[in-house]
């Protein structure tokens, strides 16, 4: 008996190590950008029934676990503490060091508001570059601004 959605993330992910499967490839056949589908996998994001049965072939999991992906999950779920995966922790990073510069550079374009990040989307690609192989990341969410009542 499966007892809550972080229990599905643990089957999806040593289902996608045997199988030796690429994000990119299961987002292909579910029909959606590889981001949201690896949140959804991660736990971060509920699936159609559709969807959901799709990721249960792809993982062969069983039909307590693809009616788990439907549930709403917790969003952010992950640990409050500062993170200690050397690459969340340099998101963790950024935002400590440009957070201050991205909010004022944000309200003096749109005002006082925020970025949504449910109307959302985000691209990840790799950026071919002599000195090494960059990561570039676009985060693009609707501008959603305070109402004065």
């Amino acid at each position: 008996m499966i007892s809550d959605r972080s229990e599905v993330t643990r089957l999806i992910l040593a289902a996608k190590v045997s199988k030796g499967l690429k994000w990119a490839d299961v987002a292909e056949k579910v029909g959606l950008s590889k981001e949201w589908v690896t949140a959804g996998c991660l736990g971060q994001m509920t699936f159609s029934k559709a969807q959901a049965e799709v990721v249960g072939t792809i993982f062969d999991l069983s039909d307590e676990a693809v009616a788990w992906l439907q549930i709403v999950p917790y969003k952010g779920s992950l640990p409050t503490a500062v993170p200690t995966d050397p690459l969340i922790y340099r998101w963790y990073e950024i935002v400590s060091v440009y957070g201050s510069t991205i909010k004022e550079l944000i309200h003096e374009e749109f005002g006082d508001g925020i970025m949504s990040a449910i109307d959302f989307s985000m691209d990840i690609q790799r950026e071919p570059d002599p000195k090494g192989d960059r990561v570039n990341v676009v985060l693009s969410g609707k501008f959603l601004p305070y109402k004065s009542y």
